[in-house]
C-alpha cells in the first residue's frame, strides 16, 4: 500500500533523517515515534502529497483512500452530524447526484445511484455519524447544533469524527488523544482495533501506542528503524540496544536502581487490594524500560517541601458549580500527607471542577474549604500556559520567583527541562506548546510546594518528558490529586483512584483495566436505553413541536455562548498582534523602553480579559450543556 524506498527529508537546511525504507499493507498499525522536531509530521506530509522525498522514493498505490483530521474547522452554520457525515466523500457525492437526477426526472439513473447508496450502506450513515459522536464524548441530542456552536477542544473533536466518517483505506491520526478525555480515548481504542485498513499514528501516549500499534517507527538521530510490536516491545529492545553501550550502563544502572527502591518500598505496604498489585506490576515496568531513556535530554526532581501539614486540605460538605447549575454535591473528605489520588469519571462530570475548587480558584457554592496554614499548592492546568509572560525568557520568569538566583543556578535547573543555551534567555513568545507546557511544570517544581494539583499536565508533553515527569513525581513527598487521560501516568504515579460521577465522589475499587471496563459497560447500557426511547419516542410533530420549544428556551443562552466567544476571538486576535510585537527583538533595545512597557502593559491587560470572559464563557457553556 506504502513503499518508501531509502527516502530522506529535510526541514531547510536541517537534515531529518536518510535512507528510510519501508513498506506498510492494510491491517498494519504503524506508531511513529521520536522527539520533537524530528521528522514525524514531515512524514505525514509526505504521505498526503504535501512534501517530496528530498532523495529515494516513494509511493503508494493508486486509487487508495486517505482520511486525516484537519487542525482547524471554520465556524459552519452545518449541524455537526451533517459535516460528520461529509467525512464519506462517496456518500456525499451520491447524495448530491440523487437530488439532481431526481430533480431531472431521470427514473433509471435515480435507481442505479439509489442502489450504489445501498451498497455502501448509506442509508445508516447517520446512525454510524452518531456513534461516532456519541464515541467521542458529544450528548445525546446534539447532533444537529451548529459547527459554530462548539468550542475550539469540541470541534478538533469533531474533526476526528470527520476523518472515521471516511470509509479509507489508510488513517493518519497525529496526536488524535491531545483533545479527548479518558471515556473517549478507550472508545477510539475500541474503534482503531476494528478498523480494516492501514494506520498511521502520532502519539505520546504510551499506554494508547501499547493497545492499538503492531509496529512502532522510531525517529532518532537522522535515522528511521520500524521495531515489530507495540510500544513496550519497542522500548525493551531499544533498551537491550542501549546496554551494549558501555558508556550509558553506569547510567542505566543507577536507573533501574531508582525505580528498583520505589518498588521495594510499596510492596512492603502493599495489601492484596487490586489497586496496590495494580502499583507494583507498574513500578516494576517503569524499572524496566528505564533504560530506554538513558539518553532523554530531561532529568528532574522535586526537592523536600518542608513542612507538610496534616490534613492539608479539608472540604465540609461543599458544592461546587458555575452560576446557578450545581456539579458536585456536598462533598467532605481530607487530604493527608502522602495522599497520591488520580480522579476518573466521564467527561462533564466534574473533575476540574473539583481541582479548582481545591485550588482555591473557585469557591464553593456552599459548604466550606478549609487549608492549613503551611499549605503550599502547586496547581497546574492548561489555560496556564497562557499565563505566562510573552516578553520573558525562562530565565527571567524563575527570576521572578527568586530574584536572588544567579543566572548559572538558573541555567542548572531549566537545563533538566531542557532550556539549554540561547533558549534559556529567549522571549517565549514563539515557544510551541509543549515548550510552555515544560517550562510551566518547572516553575511548579521550582516552588517546592506540598500538594501537587495537576490537571491534564501531559496534553502537550512529548513520551521522553512524561517519562521524567513520571520518574519525578515517583519521589515527590507531599499530596498529590492528578487528573489525565494518560493511564501510563496514572498507574505509576498514583496509590488510589476516586471517581467523580452523578455530583459525587467516591473511592473507586479496583484498577485502570476495571475503569475501562466500567466505561464500555456504561456506554453499552446507554446506547441500550436510547435504543428503548428510539422504539417509543412520540409522534415527528410532537418532536418538532418539542425541540421547537426547547430551541425558544435556551436561545438567549446559546446568544450569551456565541457573543462571549466572539469577545474571545477579538482578544486572542489582540493577544496574536502582541505577540507578535513582543517576539521582535528590537523591541528590547534601550531606545524602545518605553514602548516595551506600554506593549507589556497592554498584554499583561489582554491576559487578564480573555481569563475573565473565559471564565464566564465556561460557566455558560457548561450552564447550556447541562440544560439541553
Amino acid at each position: 500500500m506504502l513503499y518508501f524506498d531509502r527516502i530522506s527529508l529535510r526541514r531547510g537546511n536541517k537534515l531529518l533523517f536518510s535512507d528510510a525504507s519501508m513498506t506498510i499493507h492494510a491491517g498494519h498499525r504503524v506508531g511513529i515515534t521520536g522527539a520533537n522536531g524530528c521528522g514525524k509530521s514531515s512524514l505525514f506530509a509526505l504521505v498526503q502529497g504535501n512534501i517530496e522525498e528530498d532523495s529515494g522514493s516513494f509511493h503508494h498505490e493508486k486509487g487508495i483512500s486517505i482520511a486525516h483530521v484537519a487542525q482547524e474547522t471554520p465556524a459552519l452554520d452545518t449541524a455537526a452530524i451533517t459535516y460528520i457525515m461529509q467525512g464519506d466523500t462517496e456518500l456525499t457525492m451520491l447524495q448530491g447526484q440523487m437530488d439532481q437526477a431526481e430533480a431531472n426526472g431521470e427514473g433509471m439513473r435515480v435507481a442505479e445511484l439509489h442502489e450504489r447508496f445501498a451498497a455502501i450502506d448509506g442509508y445508516a450513515a447517520r446512525a454510524r455519524a452518531a456513534r461516532l459522536m456519541h464515541g467521542l464524548g458529544f450528548a445525546i441530542g446534539s447532533e444537529d447544533s451548529s459547527v459554530a456552536s462548539f468550542s475550539g477542544g469540541w470541534r478538533m473533536r469533531l474533526n476526528l469524527a470527520h476523518a472515521l466518517m471516511c470509509r479509507s483505506d489508510l488513517l493518519l491520526l497525529d496526536e488524535p488523544t491531545n483533545h479527548l478525555d479518558l471515556e473517549a480515548v478507550v472508545w477510539l481504542e475500541k474503534w482503531l482495533l476494528q478498523y480494516r485498513g492501514a494506520l498511521l499514528l502520532i502519539s505520546h501516549d504510551r499506554d494508547f501506542l501499547d493497545k492499538c500499534m503492531n509496529r512502532i517507527a522510531h525517529i532518532e538521530q537522522e535515522e528511521l528503524t520500524v521495531y515489530s510490536g507495540n510500544y513496550s516491545d519497542f522500548e525493551r529492545v531499544r533498551a537491550e540496544k542501549l546496554a551494549l553501550q558501555q558508556a550509558s550502563h553506569e547510567k542505566q544502572q543507577k536507573q533501574i536502581d531508582h525505580m528498583m527502591s520505589f518498588v521495594t518500598r510499596f510492596k512492603a505496604k502493599a495489601t492484596k487490594a487490586t489497586q496496590a498489585q495494580s502499583r507494583i506490576k507498574a513500578l516494576e515496568r517503569m524499572q524496566l524500560i528505564a533504560p530506554a531513556h538513558v539518553d532523554s535530554p530531561f532529568s528532574f526532581s522535586f526537592k523536600h517541601p518542608g513542612e507538610i501539614p496534616n490534613p492539608l486540605l479539608r472540604l465540609n460538605k461543599a458544592s461546587a458549580g458555575y452560576a446557578d447549575v450545581t456539579i458536585l454535591h456536598d462533598l467532605s473528605f481530607s487530604l493527608l500527607p502522602g495522599d497520591r489520588i488520580g480522579l476518573l469519571g466521564p467527561n462533564g462530570e466534574g473533575k476540574s471542577t473539583l481541582i479548582k475548587l481545591m485550588a482555591d480558584t473557585l469557591l464553593p457554592q456552599k459548604g466550606s474549604r478549609v487549608a492549613a496554614k503551611e499549605l503550599s499548592i502547586g496547581y497546574f492546568a492548561q489555560h496556564q500556559l497562557e499565563q505566562l509572560h510573552d516578553e520573558l525568557s525562562p530565565i527571567q520568569h524563575l527570576k521572578m520567583l527568586n530574584e536572588q538566583i544567579s543566572e548559572k543556578e538558573a541555567r542548572k535547573f531549566l537545563g533538566g527541562f531542557d532550556f539549554q543555551g540561547d533558549m534559556a534567555l529567549a522571549p517565549v513568545a514563539p515557544f510551541s506548546g509543549g515548550e510552555k507546557a515544560r517550562l510551566v511544570l518547572a516553575l511548579l517544581v521550582y516552588q517546592q510546594p506540598n500538594l501537587l494539583l495537576l490537571d491534564e499536565p501531559t496534553n502537550h508533553l512529548d513520551l521522553e518528558m512524561r517519562h521524567a515527569l513520571s520518574v519525578a513525581l515517583q519521589s515527590f513527598e507531599g499530596a498529590m490529586v492528578l487528573v489525565s487521560h494518560d493511564r501510563h501516568l496514572l498507574r505509576t504515579v498514583c496509590d488510589s483512584l476516586m471517581l467523580v460521577s452523578n455530583g459525587a465522589v467516591d473511592h473507586f475499587n479496583g484498577d485502570l483495566d476495571d475503569y475501562s471496563a466500567w466505561l464500555l459497560q456504561q456506554r453499552d447500557a446507554n446506547e441500550t436505553k436510547n435504543e428503548v426511547k428510539k422504539e417509543t419516542r412520540p409522534s415527528k410533530k410532537d418532536e418538532r413541536r418539542q425541540k421547537s420549544d426547547q430551541r425558544k428556551a435556551l436561545q438567549p443562552l446559546r446568544n450569551r455562548v456565541k457573543k462571549l466567544e466572539s469577545e474571545l476571538e477579538l482578544l486572542h486576535h489582540k493577544k496574536a498582534e502582541l505577540d507578535s510585537a513582543l517576539a521582535d527583538l528590537g523591541i528590547y533595545e534601550k531606545s524602545s523602553a518605553a514602548q516595551l512597557k506600554e506593549l507589556s502593559l497592554q498584554h499583561r491587560n489582554v491576559l487578564k480579559q480573555i481569563d475573565e470572559v473565559e471564565e464566564a464563557w465556561m460557566s455558560a457553556s457548561e450552564e447550556l450543556e447541562n440544560v439541553a
